[in-house]
């Protein structure tokens, strides 16, 4: 298989991984997953003879190599190269398509051969940033200094400027945690379950606290106490959640997301819903419903953006949040419905609690409101709120819109 075709091959791989800012479950039933592709086509892909796997030229400029649209914080697009240095893995994770146990094609790359090849898509305009991870190979300390090289030939050697995000790998330490970060853009080390006894479900090999927490405590503790590398700020921190594989509740995940979110200052946890993997010990656990993915992602905005603590959160009886309606909604529904919030005087926490008004629109309020009362709906609209999602739960200058209470799923 040639470079092109090994991209293509392992970009494949990729498919389960969120990439970077894109919100990846606005979808129902039908609707393209995160990767791109439905939960059917997933079922194509990793469901077949695997010994059948084969990619030419003409296929792989087809599936764009591994590459995604990405959206940066700042809101930049970029066409972000999603990879892995080797399908090959020693580990055996229950859910993952190519887990040690399985009968599968794998491909690798040496860290020179993945860095000139990712600098050859750069110069001919196919790539602008690169998310590289790995499979384990001679252990996370051996798997991790392979990235790094990959990484520090990119900058140093071919003078590589743009994004990059790397994996920290199961077991990292804390030199290299260090090493990566004065690399990249972005590391992360996917936690996969909320707890313990929920990652002993879906990889009972990998050790919850010492090789997974650890290198993002690790990575924490760098930001806090030490002067950033020359490019004048440290990267920033993600994980990322298997959702529904373990039975696990969304009390036990957003307990989770709330820690890393205060705590470790993460800019963003990423929720992947369980589809099944032929030929895995998970192969026959029902898919997940989308929704749920969308509630969480939903809900953890709510902790990251919006000064909701995770004891605001609606959770049903069974630990769950309801799938037939957003969190900031439910929460609305239960508190403000008879106690509403007056728009001319509530400070900007409390402005972030009303369906529709997010936190742009709650600083274009106290901008507004600085210049004349608001009285009147069509206010709210010039600034940009959803001014029908808000105004079952508010006042202006004492008085309750007259208008009518929207969906708002």
């Amino acid at each position: 298989m040639d470079t092109f075709g090994k991209l293509a091959f392992l970009g494949r791989q990729m498919l389960l991984e969120p990439a970077e800012e894109v919100e990846s479950a606005r979808r129902s039933s039908g609707v393209p997953a995160p990767c791109g592709h439905t939960p059917a086509e997933l079922g194509r892909i990793f469901g077949g003879d695997p010994r059948r796997e084969s990619v030419s030229l003409s296929e792989t400029k087809k599936n764009s190599l591994g590459i995604h649209e990405a959206i940066m914080p700042g809101g930049k697009r970029i066409k972000l190269l999603k990879t892995l240095l080797t399908s090959a893995c020693e580990r055996d994770c229950y859910y993952c398509p190519f887990r040690a146990g399985r009968d599968f094609r794998r491909a690798t790359f040496k860290p020179e051969e993945m860095a000139q090849a990712f600098a050859e898509l750069k110069q001919r305009g196919i790539a602008e940033g690169l998310f590289l991870s790995s499979g384990i190979v001679g252990g996370g300390v051996r798997t991790q200094d392979r990235l790094i090289d990959t990484a520090a030939i990119l900058r140093r050697k071919l003078d590589y400027r743009g994004y990059l995000h790397l994996k920290l790998m199961p077991g990292s330490e804390r030199d290299q945690v260090l090493e990566a970060m004065t690399l990249a853009d972005r590391v992360s080390v996917n936690l996969e379950a909320p707890n313990p006894d929920r990652l002993s479900r879906l990889a009972p090999k990998k050790i919850f606290l010492a090789e997974l927490l650890q290198p993002l405590k690790w990575a924490a503790e760098i930001r806090r106490t030490m002067p950033p590398p020359y490019r004048g700020r440290w990267p920033s921190l993600v994980t990322q959640f298997v959702v529904g594989a373990a039975g696990e509740s969304d009390v036990e995940i957003l307990q989770t997301t709330a820690y890393l979110t205060a705590a470790l200052g993460l800019g963003r946890v990423y929720f992947s819903a369980f589809h099944p993997v032929h030929d895995t010990p998970l192969e026959n656990v029902p898919p997940e419903n989308p929704w749920r993915e969308h509630r969480l992602y939903q809900a953890s905005f709510l902790l990251r953006d919006y000064g909701f603590q995770f004891e605001d959160l609606p959770f049903t009886a069974d630990g769950r949040l309801p799938l037939d309606v957003d969190p900031k909604l439910g929460w609305a529904r239960l508190n403000l419905r008879e106690s509403p919030v007056e728009v001319n005087r509530a400070g900007r926490e409390e402005l972030l609690k009303v369906p529709g008004i997010g936190p742009r629109g709650a600083d274009a309020i106290l901008a507004a409101r600085r210049v004349r009362a608001l009285r009147e709906v069509k206010q709210l609209r010039q600034l940009g709120i959803a001014a029908e999602r808000a105004a079952p739960f508010i006042t202006l200058d004492g008085r309750r819109p007259a208008t009518q209470l929207a969906l708002g799923l």
